[in-house]
């Protein structure tokens, strides 16, 4: 990946509904050059999908929710249920699995107290084997962005 490359991208992160000639003017290049390397960085995979980010509080969706879990089960059989079982939850943004005291983290985005309670239950009804689950409720968003720093 080159300097060509990595400007694309960081451009692409910040508008993918850019045309192709206005990006090929940004980064310098003519508009099939710039074609190639686009569609070279789809292939290779850097870029996975191109989205419009939408505003959750505008979709009254504005209580971000951290939940950590931790399980009595470390077995693949059991990941690979509840890694179907939480991705399936539309709520849930994000999952990880964790190091340290918590084996799980997730990121919930609901409308408000009575939908996380109505997706907690879901939750532990649907999801054996946990043994402890809390959760902390964002209480302002300092910083989000979906842009990776790709000029390193």
């Amino acid at each position: 990946m080159d300097i060509f490359d990595q400007h694309i991208l960081t451009l692409l992160q910040r508008d993918a509904s850019m045309s192709l000639k206005d990006l090929a003017e940004a980064v310098n290049l003519s508009t099939t050059p710039c074609w190639k390397r686009v569609k070279r960085l789809e292939e290779e995979g850097y870029i996975r999908s191109r989205v419009a980010l939408l505003d959750p509080e505008r979709l009254g969706l504005g209580l971000t929710v951290f939940v950590q879990l931790k399980t009595q089960r470390h077995d693949s059989a059991w990941l690979a249920q509840f890694a179907a079982t939480v991705t399936a939850f539309e709520e849930v943004m994000e999952v990880y699995r964790m190091s340290g005291d918590w084996d799980y983290m997730l990121r919930v985005v609901v409308g408000d107290i009575k939908a996380y309670d109505d997706f907690y239950k879901r939750l532990i009804t649907s999801t054996d084997g946990l043994s402890n689950i809390t959760s902390s409720f964002a209480m302002e968003q300092m910083k989000y962005t979906t842009a990776l720093p790709v000029n390193r």
